[in-house]
């Protein structure tokens, strides 16, 4: 009862606020991010935080984990410091959804018929999971709330797409005692972001936790199972730029400083369409917690004076069973797949190069070749796939030599 007050005083304080200084439109990990370093960096004029959702900001990588499975609560997962209304000087607009933007005016037009008026408006809209009919899915806080409240009654459970939500949310409901079912289009999980090796790990793990993996399959008889869930990529929210006249497709287009084309308008998080100095020739969307962070500094230092390139390079993590899967680079366009150590000790790494440098790491169980690979990335030197394949030789002793 206590949470819902302060949502309903800080919705009536936003209608009555016309004007922020900065609007940041996305209370996900990039917009709150995005409030907090503001004032850190010494903004101090009016900051607006607008959002679908009527929650507070909070965490989203709990959702497929620890939240899914019970351990954490909502309360455990609110954004630190939580609350930005008293310390941080934040106005929180909940409930809202941006349908219009009038860049000339530097106005937004939200679906309640309200408009609200900015000096810079940063879009952190994130995105909006692809839908299967009669499916659940795992993008909220509200998704997942509905999804637990019809597990207790469910046994046999089928989840469509073997990416890392649905892999993930595997490997908690198997630990429920579920019976689990994985459905997936490609040859193999992670089809789109890991190489061969790293999939039939994956999918040897999870057959063994007893998940019946189903791959090459674009339909299953849904009416065997007591519930469904979808989890097979998003779609990111940025149409109300693209009409307003924003380049870009999936996704918005921004530069280096995180400026889309529209006049004090940036974006941050997984719509930003961007080059990305450790990535592929062609702009990308990364969906990180990482590049929101990262994303959101690069803009409030634009915004208070302190201008710094977009330059971090991108890590990942996922937890399934008892591995810890930790991504370092982008392995995008790589032309070469090795394998450091054996995949049957459940510690190893998978490593990425192209042109003979190495772009990316996927560590299982491995935390010292993920934080020495970075050095390796950063550096794109070229190292003998020999010496990289050793797991005797430590990759920082490669850097140096």
């Amino acid at each position: 009862m206590r949470r819902r007050r302060h949502r309903q005083r800080d919705h009536r304080r936003g209608a009555e606020l016309r004007h922020f200084d900065v609007l940041i439109v996305g209370t996900g990990h990039a917009g709150a991010t995005t409030a907090i370093h503001l004032r850190q960096l010494g903004n101090t004029g009016s900051i607006g935080l607008l959002g679908e959702e009527e929650e507070l900001p909070y965490e989203r990588p709990p959702l497929s984990k620890d939240y899914l499975a019970g351990k954490k609560s909502a309360a455990d997962i609110l954004f630190r410091p939580c609350n930005f209304r008293a310390e941080r000087d934040v106005t929180l607009i909940p409930g809202e959804r941006v349908v219009s933007i009038d860049p000339g005016a530097r106005t937004i037009g939200c679906a309640s018929g309200a408009t609200i008026s900015y000096g810079n408006l940063v879009w952190t809209a994130g995105g909006r999971p692809k839908r299967v009919a009669g499916a659940h899915v795992i993008r909220s806080l509200a998704d997942v709330d509905t999804l637990r409240a019809e597990l207790p009654s469910a046994t046999r459970i089928l989840i469509i797409g073997g990416g890392y939500i649905g892999l993930e949310a595997a490997a908690v409901l198997t630990s429920l005692g579920k019976q689990v079912t994985l459905a997936e289009a490609a040859d193999r999980v992670l089809a789109r972001c890991a190489a061969e090796p790293l999939s039939r790990f994956l999918e040897a793990e999870h057959r063994a936790h007893g998940v019946d993996i189903h791959l090459n399959t674009s339909s299953i008889d849904h009416n065997q199972h007591d519930l469904v869930i979808a989890g097979i990529g998003i779609l990111p929210n940025v149409d109300p730029l693209l009409q307003a006249g924003a380049e870009g497709a999936d996704g918005v287009l921004v530069d280096e400083h995180c400026r889309t084309t529209l006049p004090h308008v940036w974006a941050a998080g997984d719509c930003a369409l961007h080059h990305n100095p450790f990535g592929p020739a062609r702009p990308i969307r990364i969906e990180s917690v990482q590049n929101a962070s990262d994303m959101a500094t690069t803009i409030a230092r634009a915004l208070t004076g302190q201008p710094q390139p977009y330059r971090a390079v991108p890590w990942f993590w996922s937890n399934q069973y008892d591995l810890r899967l930790q991504t370092v680079g982008l392995s995008n366009d790589h032309d070469e797949v090795l394998v450091r150590g054996d995949p049957a000790t459940r510690k190893f790494a998978v490593i990425y190069r192209r042109a003979g440098r190495v772009i990316a790491l996927d560590c299982i169980n491995n935390v010292r070749d993920y934080v020495q690979g970075r050095g390796l990335i950063e550096s794109g030197v070229e190292v003998d796939a020999a010496l990289l394949a050793d797991p005797d030789r430590p990759l920082k002793s490669l850097l140096e030599s």
